[in-house]
């Protein structure tokens, strides 16, 4: 019975280390090809590019993330754990602090784009107001009620 307890304990840490493998290939996958099309976007002058790489980075630290929960399976020492806990924690943060920026982001982009409607919209003044239009001179309702 301790030997099959032992392979099933070899068969988790060998799947856990490989799946960790996985998910950081992803996350450095994600983070390589988002800063080259980011890189591509901003040569292009494209005004979403910031949030675009925020996104990007928040997406490839959560596979990263992911990867050292996974890692924690199979954690014998406590020094490891705590190093891995760490990672955990600051890795927490970062994603929490680009999470915040993207929304930032995010308003600062919409606020400029209804800056941008309003200032090119017909019937906008130099200053981007709207300016009210008169009411046709004609005949109204009461003018044919006298009728």
């Amino acid at each position: 019975m301790g030997s099959f307890i032992t392979i099933l304990e070899e068969i988790l840490t060998y799947v856990v280390q490989f799946s960790v493998t996985v998910l950081e290939f992803f996350g450095v996958f994600i983070l390589v090809y988002t800063a080259v099309r980011c890189f591509i976007s901003w040569t292009r002058k494209d005004h979403f590019v910031r949030l675009d790489l925020a996104q990007g980075i928040a997406l490839a630290l959560e596979f990263k993330l992911g990867g050292e929960v996974l890692r924690t399976v199979i954690t014998r020492d406590r020094d490891e754990l705590f190093i891995l806990g760490a990672i955990i924690l600051l890795r927490g943060v970062l994603t929490f602090l680009i999470h915040w920026e993207i929304k930032n982001e995010e308003k600062a982009l919409a606020k400029s784009s209804a800056d941008l409607l309003r200032k090119s919209s017909p019937g906008a003044d130099s200053s981007g107001k709207k300016r009210l239009k008169r009411a046709p001179s004609g005949p109204t309702v009461r003018d044919h009620k006298k009728e």
